[in-house]
């Protein structure tokens, strides 16, 4: 039986308006509607009409506001209060950031030219007679540049395959004692200042191999980025379905073809993206360096040798008042080197997420 749902107003001999129906939120409604419905099987009110028989009758009271408008006011006016006090705490999270990119870029800018990256840095005599000359400084930070790319090249070699392959592990055997106290180790060692670092690669590699060298650079920022690869590692195994591995296993494959071939490249967002933060993390590090790599005044490839860094440059330049006005430009190089690489890391992540 076909049951229908007829809505009068007071007067039922006039046809159904559907601009009379009832309104829970309308405030001014003085008129009393009838909801009449058809005969069924049960005396309850049904809202499908189905099943009422009774008559019901809704009346609202002249000019009398719901029970509920004034809890959901107060929700709404709650949620902008909050809504506004989040933009605030943001804009106040930027003022210091464009305060330093302001310092950076209104002391740095005279200095940033073609030289910077074509010509090593100047001694301190060369700086002190173009600045009683009034010229501007000579030289720039190429041996610094070609320090930080040959440190980082070799501590990415030795740092992500290794925090890839325990980070594996940790997702695959995550219950296992061993598991447990190698993930442990990871957060303490995430947790451990980068000078206390420099100092135990001091003692592990600058000793025996008898002097500062690029090596023990690499080991010391190699050391610093392994922790954050291996959590990201094992955060972004631990996202994918376990039906995706399933699969793989269910049609034949390897564990480590499944591995390589399936779950790695589904969690490369993650893989990548963690990796380049470690590399941003450890690209302005100055404390291991100093006690590692110690410096250089001219270009080095020898990974024995001791080797130079923009962030050991600008340590000496600070050191220097002639040199201080280079601080400026070789600073804002490196900020600039970092947000790229940051921005780099979100862009692919967002990118490889839509896919």
């Amino acid at each position: 039986m076909r049951h229908t749902l007829e809505v009068l107003n007071q007067d039922t001999s006039q046809p159904c308006d559907r601009s009379q129906r009832y309104n829970p939120t309308d405030r001014k409604v003085t008129t009393q509607q009838i909801v009449m419905l058809r005969p069924g099987r049960s005396q309850r009110y049904d809202p499908t009409g189905r099943n009422a028989t009774t008559q019901q009758v809704v009346t609202l009271r002249p000019g009398k506001p719901q029970r509920y408008d004034s809890s959901r006011n107060s929700r709404r006016i709650k949620d902008r209060l909050f809504f506004y006090l989040v933009c605030c705490c943001t804009f106040l999270t930027l003022i210091p950031l464009f305060l330093i990119l302001w310092e950076l870029i209104q002391k740095g800018y005279r200095q940033f030219n073609l030289g910077l990256f074509t010509q090593v840095a100047p001694t301190s005599m060369e700086a002190m007679l173009a600045r009683i000359s009034g010229d501007a400084l000579p030289g720039g930070i190429l041996n610094g540049i070609t320090g930080t790319l040959l440190i980082l090249f070799v501590a990415i070699l030795a740092a992500i395959p290794l925090g890839i392959w325990v980070g594996i592990y940790l997702a695959e055997k995550g219950e296992r004692p061993l598991a447990r106290l190698v993930r442990n180790l990871a957060d303490l060692l995430q947790g451990i200042p980068s000078i206390v670092t420099g100092i135990i690669v001091y003692i592990w590699v600058v000793r025996p191999m008898g002097g500062y060298s690029a090596l023990a650079g690499s080991v010391a920022l190699a050391v610093m980025m392994l922790p954050m690869v291996i959590r990201s590692t094992e955060e972004s195994l631990k996202m994918l379905p376990a039906s995706l591995k399933e699969a793989g296993l269910s049609l034949g494959g390897s564990y480590a073809s499944v591995m390589l071939r399936v779950l790695l490249p589904s969690a490369f967002s993650g893989l990548f993206t963690g990796s380049l933060i470690a590399i941003s993390r450890v690209m302005g590090e100055t404390a291991p360096l100093l006690v590692t790599a110690l410096g250089a005044a001219a270009i080095n490839w020898d990974l024995s040798r001791p080797t130079s860094s923009v962030s050991l440059l600008i340590w000496e330049f600070y050191n220097d008042p002639n040199l201080a006005p280079l601080v400026w430009s070789s600073s804002l190089l490196l900020l600039l080197i970092i947000l790229c690489i940051n921005l780099s890391a979100k862009s692919i992540a967002t990118k490889w997420k839509t896919q």
